[in-house]
């Protein structure tokens, strides 16, 4: 058996479906085999940096290791961007590139380029196999590694003669475990000692909360203590909540904001957030001054970076939530259930703003619609201004922040998840980056809503450079293009609006009965200063 063959099997055994990427001459072997195997479907994407974010997005949301390929050369440096994105996003995600055959190497091989030390700083694992003997073998080491402790991405280079050769032997997992981190129980009732004896504070949460939503909320109804979100993690905790305090960081809620900064609470309890930039409000010191602070990750290098932690836990966040419960219980605590009040939104759409048409959407959608935001000057409005209706329903990437992310972040979401309805919302900047992906959805008949806020420009660019610079450059403006015409040119259903009166309820729904993509594009030039925090001001701040 070829080796490439061996890899196959094993990824099929495994449970992989999906491989995300671009054929090329030096990865043929692994797609040719792919003919006598329709057990696993590939995702052929317009460009790789596209698949990256698709790999990345069904990681997330299937809860399992996910691949993604690219040629040697310029298709693995594409793929560093979501390599380097998944590092930060803790996903599993083995990347499979080509190389040069192992006699050619030095030698100024087409497209040749020793790629290993390229994803060395971006992943888990990278190495090159140079014998096919091996290649099985480090595979198989590869996606344990990118499962394992804290789960992420790993790199292996395939030399094309090591793709075509004979296989080694190997034992064959036919699943992949993941070993969960156990809280230190001292810590645990430490923690609940200390937090109790203070009574008031706040919960801080991040994205790695993702799967222990109830455990929050029964936690935060024990406590009493009101639950703030980091931008990343706003899709995890309905607003409904009583105890919401909506989101802390860029493009922060006042209510959140307000207690941070002016709020009496004595504890802090951090849950999931690795305290970066983004989800401090440019690493505020407020967060943490004068407050007893105890912060639960399963990946001990976020303790202590920026911000003094008074006591650490190590572990799972499911495990060390359910222990602090328990701890909290034996302690005399208990919850104070609290219903969800789900209130209709009752501002006034009429204005044609970025923010109205973003509210207006939103209350055409169904409540489980799951919206992938990418980056631009819209994102700073989701963040602040769209409601959370039900659990996950926000896929926002502002901590790494590459433009033309959430474009493929929802065709990968849409196939972990396809009974879920799924929106992105991108600029016309993004789109014409990664844009092209409409095609891929086309292709394989993936529904996603793709809208597009089209304001000829760089928009986020524009004001960000406007206050703190007080002028802005002519060339970050982009030629106006009707984006809904190139969508029809590709045959994929499209609707421009122009106005406010334009986005109406059949529109929306005569869009979401497609048994593929469609494209909305809000044509709008929004001059107002999106809600951005304090971000201009970080930045400026560098310059006196």
């Amino acid at each position: 058996m070829k080796a490439v063959r061996s890899v196959l099997e094993y990824l099929k055994g495994i449970g992989v479906q999906h491989v995300f990427g671009i054929p090329a001459g030096s990865v043929n072997a692994f797609f040719d085999e792919l003919y006598d195997m329709p057990e696993i479907t590939p995702i052929i994407t317009k460009h790789e940096g596209a698949a990256s974010y698709m790999a990345a997005a069904y990681a997330k949301y299937s809860d399992q290791l996910s691949v993604c390929i690219g040629s040697s050369g310029p298709g693995g440096t594409n793929l560093v961007t979501g390599a380097a994105n998944a590092m930060r996003e803790h996903l599993p995600i083995l990347f499979l590139t080509g190389a040069v055959p192992v006699s050619t190497e030095g030698l100024n091989a087409s497209q040749e380029l020793d790629a290993d030390p390229i994803y060395h700083s971006v992943t888990k694992y990278s190495v090159t196999v140079r014998d096919s003997k091996n290649l099985l073998k480090e595979i198989i080491k590869a996606t344990k590694i990118a499962v394992s402790g804290v789960p992420g991405p790993v790199h292996i280079a395939m030399p094309i003669d090591v793709q075509q050769g004979p296989c080694g032997n190997e034992e064959i997992p036919t699943i992949l475990v993941r070993e969960e981190v156990i809280p230190n129980l001292d810590m645990i009732k430490q923690a609940a000692k200390e937090l109790v004896e203070r009574k008031s504070g706040y919960i801080f949460v991040g994205q790695g909360v993702r799967n222990s939503v109830d455990l929050l909320f029964e936690l935060a109804e024990m406590l009493e203590w009101p639950i703030m979100t980091t931008p990343v993690a706003k899709g995890f905790v309905r607003q409904d909540h009583p105890l919401s305090a909506g989101v802390f960081g860029f493009a922060a809620t006042e209510q959140a904001t307000s207690l941070i900064n002016d709020g009496d609470g004595k504890s802090l309890l951090i849950i999931g957030s690795s305290l970066g930039e983004t989800a401090t409000n440019n690493y505020n010191g407020s967060l943490t001054d004068g407050r007893f602070t105890v912060q639960m990750d399963f990946d001990e290098t976020v303790f202590n970076r920026k911000y003094p932690i008074d006591i650490p836990i190590l572990g799972d966040i499911q495990l060390s939530l359910s222990a602090l419960i328990e701890e909290l219980k034996a302690l005399g605590i208990t919850r104070k259930e609290m219903a969800f009040n789900r209130k209709d939104n009752v501002q006034s759409h009429e204005d044609y703003t970025t923010k109205n048409v973003l509210l207006q959407l939103q209350s055409f959608l169904p409540s489980s619609t799951r919206y992938t935001i990418d980056i631009g000057e819209f994102m700073a409005y989701v963040i602040h201004d769209m409601d959370v209706l039900e659990y996950s329903t926000f896929d926002i990437n502002v901590h790494f922040g590459a433009m033309g992310s959430g474009i493929g972040s929802a065709i990968g979401a849409k196939l972990a998840e396809p009974d879920r309805p799924t929106v992105a919302i991108t600029g016309d900047g993004c789109f014409f980056m990664h844009g092209m992906e409409i095609l891929t959805a086309k292709e394989y008949n993936i529904p996603v809503l793709f809208v597009v806020m089209n304001n000829a420009r760089l928009g986020m660019v524009y004001h960000g450079h406007n206050l703190q610079y007080k002028r802005v450059h002519p060339t970050f403006a982009q030629e106006p293009i009707n984006i809904a015409a190139m969508a029809a040119a590709m045959n994929i259903p499209s609707v421009r609006i122009e106005e406010m009166g334009d986005l109406n309820e059949e529109v929306i729904n005569s869009l979401l009965q497609m048994n593929g993509p469609a494209v909305l594009e809000i044509s709008l030039v929004d001059n107002s200063i999106p809600p951005m925090g304090d971000r201009v001001k970080f930045l400026s701040s560098f310059g006196k």
